[in-house]
């Protein structure tokens, strides 16, 4: 069977052009017509009568991490009419997607925000909504749809059963929560923590690149989902991930946003909490950043603590603020810097 690239142009024109089979990134032609919402394309390649060759298979497997079944990429980009004729053509609902997200047509639909896509899915395909998320970086349907903004889809999925609190991926991944806040759908963020839905605000984060919701939304500088988020009893000094996790004030602090900074200094957080591979606290990773203003917030407040660091010393020099003097008071040094 002839297979192509990944479409940039005409479906028919990329559809003809032969391809390595050793390419990981290789589509079908059904798929590429399917991508570019060419409906004609996709009815001739599944019956191919006019050439009386054997008619595409709607569920050849995707290839390489970002690879899409003729359906998830028809879904994805909300072709209903194609994603109809695909599955009159037998084309699997639950097929996983490529290794990176591994996700099915309902997640990539959802995630996109087509809700008649999602609703065909789900009530005439009969999709399974909440089927667990791939590991590398999946998410679940409502996931998707919180992470993209889209309320309607939200809504939509938990009204038809979708579990609020399941577990994500174990790489990348993100509760429905976690993904609102990260992104700062602070409307999705009520909803999800709504005494009707019960969205759990401290679920942990995961071990790769995960993130608590408290520690996404402060990430990202969203000010407002970070204030409901502390209203709703978000730990503020939750751990972060075991890889390149950060603690809410790190992970602010990393993005510069001095008004987070501050409403989480406010709520209570730690100063002299360490995290991130190379367990810093806030303050240094403001000043590897460059970000004066709230390195010397918090070199203030450590100060004012009398926090202790790995010397003894109270709020130990790690660099960026000027050389600190020493001041010998008994047997314990206090650096004061000018």
């Amino acid at each position: 069977m002839h297979q192509s690239q990944p479409p940039r142009s005409k479906p028919e024109a990329a559809a003809a052009a032969a391809a390595d089979d050793d390419d990981e990134n290789i589509w079908t032609p059904l798929q590429l017509a399917a991508a570019h919402g060419d409906l004609p394309l996709v009815k001739h390649l599944l019956t191919q009568q006019q050439q009386q060759q054997p008619p595409q298979n709607p569920n050849e497997s995707p290839r390489g991490y970002y690879g899409h079944t003729a359906l998830q990429a028809a879904s994805l980009n909300g072709y209903l009419a194609i994603v109809e004729t695909l599955l009159s053509a037998g084309a699997a609902v639950d097929l996983p997607g490529g290794n990176n997200g591994g996700r099915t047509a309902l997640v990539l639909a959802a995630g996109a925000g087509h809700f008649g896509v999602v609703r065909h899915l789900v009530v005439v395909a009969g999709a399974e909504i909440n089927r667990p998320p791939h590991k590398y970086n999946g998410r679940t349907a409502l996931q998707a749809a919180a992470e993209g903004g889209h309320a309607a889809v939200v809504r939509w999925l938990l009204a038809q059963g979708a579990d609020v609190n399941a577990r994500p991926a174990v790489n990348r991944g993100r509760t429905a929560l976690q993904a609102a806040a990260s992104e700062g759908h602070d409307g999705i963020v009520e909803l999800l923590l709504h005494p009707h839905h019960r969205a759990e605000v401290n679920a942990p984060a995961v071990r790769y690149q995960g993130v608590t919701a408290l520690q996404g939304a402060s990430w990202a500088g969203h000010r407002a989902t970070v204030r409901r988020l502390l209203a709703a009893g978000a730990e503020v000094n939750a751990p972060g991930g075991q890889y390149k996790g950060y603690t809410a004030l790190a992970a602010a602090a990393e993005g510069g946003h001095l008004e987070v900074v501050r409403l989480l200094l406010d709520a209570g957080a730690d100063v002299s909490m360490r995290s991130g591979n190379k367990m810093w606290t806030a303050a240094r990773i403001a000043v590897s950043r460059g970000h004066g203003e709230i390195a010397q917030l918090l070199r203030q407040v450590e100060h004012n603590a009398g926090v202790v660091g790995v010397d003894g010393c109270v709020s130990e020099y790690e660099g960026g603020l000027g050389p600190p003097a020493s001041l010998s008071l008994g047997f314990r040094r206090v650096y004061v810097y000018f």
